[in-house]
């Protein structure tokens, strides 16, 4: 068994995806777990139940990196291990079991019925060498849109294409979302966290979290989470608009209640911050999105801040997303991920038509579908000795 990679090592993106905190999959029950993966929610229910999240747990364990359940029901490794250390070990488990390792070595397209056309990019007297392999069995697993530098660049899309296979544009995904600030709200508050608040796509369903406002607009998990809300809204020609709500634990009543009381000599943003506790930068974003805010009546001002609308613009590139939309489309694969125009090819990650929000549902996809296609392989090598 060979793998070949077009980098100079492997890994690059899983590395990446550890940086802000090494996040390998999430306790939720299965059933919820499978939903988060949208149109493609029935096909995720098999392979979360053929590769779950505790089975992750286990293979991470079998390669010595310890894994704990959070607070929020993210999965970690414990503290003492980074992503370099699980990807070391798991490169070592695969070199022990016989698989070759051959990096600098770029996929660039299929030969004949079987054939799979490689250059080498080893700097050296072989550089720039093309050669044909014909392996009995081939998985590709090259990565989805984003973050290019990785070598996820979606440069393969156009080779799937030539033999009829059916990509979907690819999209950004769990990306933040341009709001056309002002310049003076720019250069006042640039970079600010908004903690406990809710927000929601138009009318759609609310998400909590922490809201990061930024010079572009705002990100943060809860803005990932709605990225699809937002592209489909703006998709369609409609507006979209990210309803903001800045007192999602506050009843109605009691928030009534407290914006009746009298301001007295208070400026606008004491009122605010002695009331409800909303200090800089929120009366700053008042005023952007509405600026006779100060003035409003207490109900009027109620209804402000529980549905404050941010106009969205647009998301931001491609290759700022954590992850992409699009990829092969789903309905030219069989049952185990492999290509219906090709068999013997089988694709699993990101390359794959499929999205879903942070929170460990993307490795612990990614792991599901290869673990899926590994099942797929075997079948088809062992179909391949019965009729030889």
């Amino acid at each position: 068994m060979r793998l070949y990679e077009a980098q100079a090592t492997v890994g690059r993106k899983f590395l990446v995806a550890g940086h802000g905190g090494f996040n390998l999959s999430n306790a939720e029950e299965l059933t919820d777990f499978a939903r988060r993966y949208g149109a493609a929610q029935g096909q995720f229910e098999q392979l979360l139940s053929h590769f779950s999240p505790a089975d992750l747990r286990a293979w991470a364990a079998d390669l010595g990196i310890e894994t704990f359940v959070g607070t929020s029901g993210r999965i970690f490794p414990v503290a003492a291990h980074k992503p370099a250390d699980l990807l070391r070990a798991w490169l070592g488990r695969l070199r022990a079991l016989g698989v070759e390792i051959v990096t600098r070595h770029r996929w660039l397209g299929f030969a004949g019925p079987a054939g799979l056309r490689l250059r080498n990019e080893v700097p050296g007297p072989e550089y720039g060498r093309e050669f044909i392999l014909e392996p009995t069995a081939t998985v590709l697993a090259l990565g989805g849109a984003s973050w290019a530098k990785t070598g996820s660049d979606g440069a393969w899309a156009p080779l799937l294409r030539e033999i009829d296979v059916p990509v979907v544009p690819f999209a950004p995904a769990n990306c933040g979302a341009e709001v056309a600030w002002s310049d003076f709200f720019r250069l006042k508050v640039e970079r600010a966290p908004l903690k406990n608040i809710a927000l929601r796509v138009n009318d759609g369903p609310a998400v909590r979290g922490e809201l990061l406002l930024t010079e572009y607009g705002v990100e943060g998990t809860p803005v990932y989470t709605l990225t699809p809300a937002v592209r489909a809204a703006l998709g369609g020609g409609g507006p979209a608009f990210l309803q903001l709500n800045l007192k999602p634990d506050l009843p109605p009543a009691t928030l009534l209640l407290k914006l009746r009381q009298l301001r007295g000599k208070n400026s606008f943003p004491d009122f605010l911050k002695k009331t409800l506790h909303l200090s800089a930068p929120v009366p700053t974003l008042l005023r952007e999105i509405s600026p006779d805010c100060a003035t409003l009546s207490p109900q009027a001002l109620a209804a402000l801040l529980v549905a404050l609308p941010l106009p969205v613009a647009g998301l931001r590139p491609l290759d700022e997303a954590i992850s992409t939309a699009g990829g092969v489309a789903l309905a030219a694969l069989d049952e185990y991920l492999m290509l219906r125009q090709r068999p013997g090819t089988f694709v699993a990650g990101e390359m794959l038509d499929w999205e879903a929000p942070t929170g460990g549902y993307l490795l612990q996809g990614c792991f599901s579908t290869g673990a899926w296609v590994a099942r797929g392989v075997e079948k088809w090598l062992a179909d391949a000795r019965t009729t030889s």
